[in-house]
């Protein structure tokens, strides 16, 4: 008998693909709309995300590429060849900070949500609580196994996605999509600023490409999972928009869940649309969380000898004592604009360092043996 097809730890550029919008997809885009129409007027906003996700999607073809470049080797292997190992684990526990910051918002982010809308009566603490237990039993498993959830949810969440949109086609207006081109330079810059925070997440390519078999396709398959993102980004801020006008989206809070509550399925196959859109949605938002706890853990092992489930458990609490530190939704939103902020930056300058160092080092080897 053969071996199973998916009974080994390896993964295919395929699932480095629907990885990246698994993780990067979550609750950022369910406020994403909002504050972009803060900042610009009519539709002018998707330039802003397009310029952001552009700028993001060629950060990510350069990580990828460099960790593509060291085929087989950890981000601490090949890392320390270009900037020392001291410095190589600085940057370690950069990105270990920033995916457990991110993994903590995120639970807190859905317990706030989830208590608004669906359990108005259970403690936050508990919600929460309860989330991470499952993410915990998740990452406790198989790490490639993560990638296969995420094969089987992210279709499922585009398809959900689709069907918002297509329903919401009764309600759109084309007069709330102008003017048009009236946002000044200023705002457009900040609007794209603030659109590049809802791209954090994408440092899981630094240490999951260790798990590709075949590296050469994988800076082409991260572009396409980028694209993927911005495409899902820009179809939702128009539905938006359209639905809204600019005015009345600047001025809600959710304004993707807002949206669901306005859907109604003829038939009245489904009396409260939103309710099953949250419940799809937290799929989303479990791969977002789950990836982060376990790219933390994955960067941790190589100088942490401690089991995974061993780590996993004392990263738990520490990720649940750090979700509940905000108190209330202000400094929530605070949390989530410094984690964006850091991750963003973290990422972008840990990326462009480690890339130019091997461009020009390559380029030296090159010259080298050419004399």
């Amino acid at each position: 008998m053969g071996d199973f097809k998916y009974g080994d730890e390896t993964i295919s550029s395929r699932e480095i693909m629907i990885a990246l919008p698994a993780v990067t997809v979550g609750v950022g885009i369910l406020s994403l709309p909002r504050e972009i129409a803060l900042l610009t007027i009519g539709a002018d906003g998707w330039i802003a995300l397009l310029v952001a996700g552009i700028m993001i999607t060629l950060i990510v073809w350069m990580t990828s590429k460099l960790a593509a470049s060291y085929p087989g080797e950890t981000f601490l292997s090949y890392s320390s060849k270009l900037v020392t190992k001291p410095v190589s684990i600085l940057f370690s526990l950069i990105l270990v900070m920033q995916s457990l910051l991110l993994s903590a918002y995120v639970i807190r982010v859905i317990a706030e949500i989830a208590k608004a809308y669906l359990f108005d009566r259970t403690p936050l603490e508990v919600i929460s609580l309860t989330f991470l237990l499952v993410v915990v039993y998740a990452v406790s498993g198989s790490r490639a196994g993560l990638f296969r959830l995420n094969m089987l949810f992210f279709p499922i969440i585009v398809l959900i996605t689709f069907i918002l949109s297509l329903f919401s086609f009764g309600w759109f207006e084309m007069d709330n999509l102008f003017p048009i081109f009236e946002t000044g330079v200023r705002d457009q810059i900040k609007a794209s600023e603030i659109s590049g925070l809802a791209f954090v997440g994408f440092n899981i390519l630094f240490f999951y490409i260790t798990l590709v078999k075949d590296t050469k396709k994988v800076p082409k398959a991260s572009v396409y999972g980028m694209l993927m993102v911005i495409g899902l980004y820009l179809l939702i801020f128009f539905i938006n928009l359209g639905v809204f006008g600019n005015a009345v989206t600047g001025n809600l809070v959710y304004p993707l869940i807002e949206l669901a509550k306005e859907i109604e399925i003829p038939g009245g196959f489904f009396e409260r649309f939103d309710s099953f859109f949250f419940v799809i949605w937290i799929m989303s938002i479990f791969n977002t969380t789950t990836m982060s706890v376990d790219v933390s853990i994955y960067a941790l092992q190589p100088f942490i000898k401690l089991k995974k489930q061993t780590l996993l458990f004392c990263m738990a609490p520490l990720i649940y004592i750090v979700g509940m530190i905000p108190e209330g939704s202000i400094e929530v939103a605070k949390l989530g604009t410094f984690i964006g902020y850091f991750g963003i930056i973290s990422s972008s300058s840990i990326t462009l360092i480690l890339f130019t160092i091997s461009k020009i080092r390559r380029g030296r080897k090159k010259e080298d043996a050419t004399k």
